[in-house]
């Protein structure tokens, strides 16, 4: 019988082993009560993506909490895949609330979160936008709330890097990003291991008596704080949390809704 040809070997070292490991999770709404009761609202209609990718969601519908909170959808979903044409490995996030009910002082027909990443082969992050995140029909204390969202500028800074570049050059961005919250202490230039918190919000139209606007936030008279698009950027990672709330009268407590998250990475 012919000899078989032994079978080539592969050097480790020229083996490709690296994996595009997922990740990103999102959730409708959660929350906790400090006064007049402690008491927790667990992470309703939670998804998160398997690290190798994948599909996930989940949706609750007619919650409620007390008399505190309520809502008829929320619902969430993670997708992951690797893309051929473009060698890259792309990841979708949203998070929706419909018919949003907070103690009667926050509505809303709608709020999405959208988080969108592409990572390319090589690229040492993914680049992201918010395309597609969006409020409808929001409203405090019985006031309509128009809200424009800032997708020219975020399209600018896809990447950690490039919103680096864009703060160290004192732009747009960085009035944003330097003291969103207001505190009177501004953000110093972050180095690569840095991050920014900033708001997706570019214009707010809003008139109502006993609210306040400081920023991207809401305060109303015996209710609390309530904080709009707020971004996280970190290195290939990125937050975005269209609702966040920080109770503070008879009724005190933290929550947030519509937030989605995202990052993912080549390794090794």
């Amino acid at each position: 019988m012919p000899k078989k040809s032994p079978r080539p070997k592969t050097d480790p070292k020229e083996a490709d082993f690296s994996t595009f490991h997922y990740h990103a999770c999102a959730h409708a709404f959660s929350g906790q009560f400090t006064r007049p009761f402690h008491d927790l609202i667990e992470v309703q209609a939670a998804t998160a993506l398997p690290i190798i990718g994948g599909h996930g969601n989940s949706r609750v519908s007619n919650f409620q909490f007390r008399e505190f909170v309520r809502f008829k959808h929320g619902y969430t979903h993670v997708s992951g895949a690797h893309q051929e044409d473009d060698d890259s490995n792309n990841t979708l996030v949203t998070a929706t609330l419909e018919g949003l009910n907070v103690m009667d002082v926050l509505t809303a027909d709608r709020i999405v979160a959208r988080l969108y990443s592409k990572a390319a082969k090589g690229a040492g992050e993914g680049e992201f936008t918010l395309v597609g995140s969006k409020f409808e029909n929001l409203r405090i204390a019985g006031c309509p709330v128009h809200i424009e969202l800032d997708f020219d500028l975020f399209a600018e800074i896809p990447t950690f890097k490039d919103a680096k570049n864009a703060f160290d050059k004192n732009g747009k961005f960085r009035k944003i990003a330097s003291d969103p919250l207001q505190t009177g202490t501004p953000l110093k230039e972050q180095g690569e291991q840095g991050v920014f918190l900033c708001s997706c919000v570019k214009e707010i139209d809003a008139e109502c008596p006993g609210v306040t606007r400081k920023g991207h936030s809401f305060h109303v008279k015996g209710f609390g704080t309530i904080f709009l698009g707020e971004v996280l950027i970190k290195h290939a990672e990125r937050t975005l949390t269209m609702l966040r709330l920080e109770l503070g009268s008879a009724v005190s407590g933290t929550g947030s809704g519509a937030q989605a998250f995202s990052n993912g990475r080549t390794w090794p």
